[in-house]
């Protein structure tokens, strides 16, 4: 589905579209590099603090674009200082926005380095086994404005707390594209709003410190492949036989194994760096040492790197996470065949920060409440 608001998100616009729309309007082109900054160097929130503007194109802006396509309606903050923003669309749709912080030894939670998780999609088509995002469907792919607009969200609440904040134009240090939805089967959206992100003129973020996360989409992987900002590339394996990865992802059916390594090896030799195999275990299904052993093949031709999870339960779905004991025999099988390898114990449980499941629990009872972890709704007069 593609979703036509009334109001574009001036988040979408880039130089050369914003000042065409400018120069149509009777103003001179450089109104759209003020602008900009406005929006990205100086995070106004509302179109009168554009001081610069005249009032007449204020107004105008306004009747023309939305700026704030997405509203931030709760914030949850778990114990492991990881945050979880579920936020509403102009449609009411609702999207998950995660920030995980890594705080630093020595220094208070501010200085903490910041990874943000951002969605592309409103629900997902994929249908993963393990995965609340698609429990209730694929809804509509975000515009490119709703997508950026997620980290203008997350500037706005973390740029007060953030030192360096002041001398750079981002108030995070990593972007992944591993929130709702699969990144690749909203191709141009996604790429328009990680040029926004990464121009001199949007937020300056390197390409480098960007990892899109795919379930497998073999010729969308070839494309971006080809694109010329060097985004890196997380693919989501979590089984390592066709007959392991059919039972949980079905997309393996479309594209198996055979088909999709060549894609990843494509990648890596396009940009000369490491691929992450990321790989969810999941107690009796994808966590055996014989798994471990096929696993360890594939990342060997790789040359990738393993990013194991422990599942993250997810209410309604029946799979359970492996003991310590076997999460730790199936990364030290990995490690004993030469893979660099880390096991990512999961943060952000006592909010149901996986994907999807704030958005779902919200959806299926129809209010906001209160759960263990502290809990903020944002009043409206605040949004």
């Amino acid at each position: 589905m593609t979703f036509a608001p009334a109001k574009p998100p001036i988040f979408g616009e880039t130089p050369e579209s914003l000042t065409a729309i400018l120069v149509s309007w009777g103003e001179p082109a450089f109104r759209a590099r003020q602008i900009l900054e406005w929006l990205y160097k100086k995070r106004a929130r509302h179109w009168d603090e554009m001081s610069n503007l005249p009032k007449g194109l204020c107004v105008r802006l306004e009747e023309t674009f939305d700026l704030e396509p997405a509203r931030c309606l709760l914030v949850k903050d778990a114990s492991d200082v990881t945050d979880k923003l579920l936020l509403e669309l102009r449609d009411h749709s609702l999207v998950e926005t995660v920030v995980i912080r890594a705080p630093q030894e020595g220094v208070g939670r501010e200085h903490s380095r910041k990874t943000i998780c951002i969605s592309t999609q409103v629900g997902c088509a994929y249908g993963c086994r393990f995965c609340a995002s698609g429990l209730a469907g694929w809804k509509r792919d975000l515009l490119a404005g709703e997508i950026v607009a997620q980290l203008i969200q997350v500037c706005h609440r973390e740029d007060p707390t953030t030192p360096r904040a002041r001398e750079e134009l981002a108030s995070f240090d990593n972007i992944v594209v591993m929130g709702m939805g699969e990144p690749l089967a909203n191709y141009d959206n996604l790429v328009r709003a990680l040029a926004v992100v990464n121009a001199p003129w949007g937020l300056g973020f390197g390409a480098r410190r960007v990892t899109i996360s795919t379930s497998g989409l073999v010729p969308e992987i070839r494309r971006l492949a080809d694109e010329k900002l060097g985004f890196r590339l997380a693919i989501s394996l979590h089984g390592a036989t066709n007959e392991v990865r059919e039972k949980i992802m079905p997309v393996n059916r479309k594209y198996p194994l055979e088909a999709l390594i060549p894609a990843a090896k494509y990648f890596a030799d396009r940009h000369g760096r490491m691929i992450t195999l990321e790989y969810i275990l999941i107690e009796d299904v994808n966590d055996s040492l014989e798994q471990a052993g096929h696993l360890a093949g594939i990342a060997s031709d790789l040359h990738a790197h393993v990013n194991a999870i422990p599942y993250n339960t997810v209410e309604g779905l029946p799979w359970k996470r492996p003991t310590i004991a076997r999460q730790d025999a199936f990364v030290s099988a990995l490690r004993d065949r030469g893979v660099s390898v880390t096991i990512r114990r999961e943060k952000g449980h006592d909010i149901a920060a996986a994907c999807g499941q704030l958005r779902l629990k919200v959806e299926r009872d129809g209010r906001i409440e209160a759960a263990p972890a502290r809990v903020r709704a944002i009043p409206a007069t605040a949004r």
